[in-house]
């Protein structure tokens, strides 16, 4: 029984395509003269409507290029940068106390886990922090050199700004 289901569905599946590809268009004009295009003869005046014989098949052919599609994402790695927006290169900063503000900015996103740490003279400089912002206190006057790091989830160096030179200035009271 199942054979004989399984032969006539086959045989069916393969009569479908011809048939629908036979399948016939009739025109006829209207009352107003323009030309009417239907798959069965207008009713009651089948002698009126003239059936059109279709010799090509339809095809429709994608103008879209399909073979730059992957069925796998990509990975997209970002591109991190950080860099240090104040204080400018080379600039000296008059403070008596001794105070440093070092502002960065980090491109695309800062992502949750992200760190930023601070290089201050070729040493690491306090506890890696979420914000790219640092005040330094009590700061030797001279010539001191800043970068600021990007550290991933895992604690790995991402990016790194460049170096700036910054010097200090603290009025001395002799």
């Amino acid at each position: 029984m199942l054979r004989v289901a399984l032969t006539a569905l086959i045989i069916l599946s393969m009569t479908l395509p011809t048939l629908a590809a036979s399948s016939k268009i009739y025109v006829w004009r209207n009352a107003n003269g323009d030309l009417v295009y239907s798959d069965s003869p207008k009713p009651g005046k089948e002698d009126i409507a003239e059936e059109i014989e279709i010799t090509e098949k339809n095809t429709i052919i994608s103008n879209v290029d399909t073979s730059i599609l992957t069925p796998t994402p990509r990975v997209v790695a970002e591109d991190y940068q950080v860099a240090i927006s104040q204080p400018e290169d080379h600039a000296t900063i008059r403070d008596n106390s001794g105070s440093i503000y070092i502002s960065g900015r980090v491109a695309p996103v800062f992502k949750r886990g992200f760190k930023v740490r601070l290089v201050f003279n070729g040493e690491v400089h306090g506890e890696p922090q979420t914000r790219s912002v640092f005040i330094l206190r009590d700061v030797d006057r001279g010539e001191h050199k800043i970068k600021l790091e990007l550290l991933n989830n895992q604690g790995k160096v991402i990016a790194s700004s460049k170096q700036r030179t910054v010097y200090l200035h603290r009025a001395r009271v002799n």
